[in-house]
């Protein structure tokens, strides 16, 4: 049997936003694009974007342009399950709230089904349908509806305990608002997002392009 051509991480982070593009493709009613057009809306090399598509079969033939509707529903298909997947938020504070209202995540396939909070004044509160639960109920509650993906939105010194607990519950994946790189010794994935970082380096490039200037 042939080995799973491996695919870098570069690629695997540009997915979401060829899907994005695309997508407001498909919104404006048009049907074809070439590597050429799409790579010059993206701020890309056609090469680049070809290159990218040949890791998954190429999805047209040269000289035609890509189908629109195929293209979308290749890239869904490729990120996520046939059904999408389901969600878990932990800590419900402004953070963990934002994301909870968040509607684009279930509009691209990422549905939430439970917050968690220990904080006694917001258990029982609903965000989007969704009630805040007692993190006491968390084992089994994963137990139960098995998510896929718990974002944790959580204070640093609480972080890694829960998820540790999460992770030996069962969860496929972290996705870590929390102020720390998450690392645990279970095989699972974690995404670790730095809203702060991404801050900084904004500020970075002002300052030098204001320098330039």
């Amino acid at each position: 049997m042939q080995a799973k051509k491996r695919i870098s991480e570069a690629v695997i982070r540009r997915l979401p936003r060829y899907l994005r593009y695309i997508g407001e493709l498909k919104d404006n009613g048009i049907e074809k694009v070439s590597s050429s057009q799409l790579g010059e809306k993206m701020g890309m090399t056609a090469s680049q974007i070809r290159q990218d598509f040949s890791y998954f079969g190429g999805f047209g033939q040269q000289g035609y342009g890509y189908s629109v509707q195929l293209l979308f529903d290749s890239m869904k298909q490729i990120l996520l399950k046939d059904q999408g997947f389901t969600v878990i938020i932990i800590g419900a504070g402004n953070l963990g709230t934002a994301l909870a209202k968040y509607n684009n995540f279930h509009d691209r396939g990422f549905d939430i089904i439970g917050i968690f909070d220990i904080n006694p004044k917001l258990i029982g509160k609903t965000i989007n349908s969704n009630e805040i639960m007692c993190i006491d109920k968390l084992e089994d509650f994963i137990s139960e509806h098995q998510p896929d993906i718990a974002i944790l939105s959580l204070p640093r010194s609480e972080t890694k305990d829960i998820a540790v607990r999460v992770a030996n519950s069962g969860v496929k994946g972290l996705f870590n608002f929390s102020p720390m790189d998450l690392k645990l010794p279970h095989d699972i994935p974690i995404e670790n997002v730095h809203l702060s970082d991404s801050l900084m380096v904004l500020g970075y490039k002002i300052k030098n392009f204001q320098e330039e200037k």
